[in-house]
């Protein structure tokens, strides 16, 4: 609820807040490819560029789009370095008893999925490093506390944003579609493909 006028000056905003729809058709293009203005509706486009902070989160924001587009990527992370890591493996080894370990190929490379290439491979850092290639930061609607935009925590909200999308596209256009945008417009750029 917001009162009917002021009691404190309002603060200087630190970054323009975008609120031109050509630029977000632009930036849905840079990200999704060719017709990516078109995959989503206006209000889902809005949504998904929406941070709580903006507006006191008092309009809708993508903390829930950015979770399940989270789930979406970091699975497609885990079978990207699954089906595509030149890792190689240790050969299996008999215990004292003389007994040999199961061997299958489909579980061959499971143990490569373990926490230090899962947490490398989908650093915040990283994902963040995509948004910005797609100069994803100029059309997210959201309010730094600060002047320092990096310690405002401008690669995490870039980051969800762009996670946002991926949930967006999954929810309005299916799995499918969702999982070949991450494959082509996230993991090829990290290399993970």
């Amino acid at each position: 609820m917001q009162a009917p006028f002021r009691l404190r000056p309002a603060k200087p905003r630190v970054t323009r807040v975008n609120e031109d729809p050509e630029l977000l058709d632009q930036a849905m293009i840079r990200v999704l490819g060719r017709g990516g203005d078109e995959l989503l509706t206006d209000e889902v486009k809005w949504l998904s560029v929406t941070h709580k902070s903006f507006d006191h989160g008092r309009r809708g924001y993508n903390a829930r789009l950015a979770y399940f587009g989270k789930r979406i990527v970091d699975l497609q992370t885990s079978i990207a370095l699954v089906n595509t890591s030149t890792a190689t493996l240790a050969p299996p080894v008999e215990d004292q008893y003389g007994r040999m370990p199961f061997q299958h190929p489909a579980l061959e490379r499971l143990p490569l999925l373990n926490n230090e290439t899962l947490h490398t491979s989908k650093e915040l850092s990283r994902v963040a490093s995509v948004a910005v290639k797609y100069r994803l930061i100029d059309v997210i609607r959201w309010e730094p506390k600060s002047y320092s935009l990096k310690g405002s925590g401008s690669e995490k909200v870039s980051a969800q944003a762009l996670y946002a999308i991926v949930g967006a596209v999954a929810l309005q256009n299916g799995g499918q579609v969702a999982i070949r945008i991450v494959q082509e417009r996230i993991l090829s750029p990290l290399g993970l493909t």
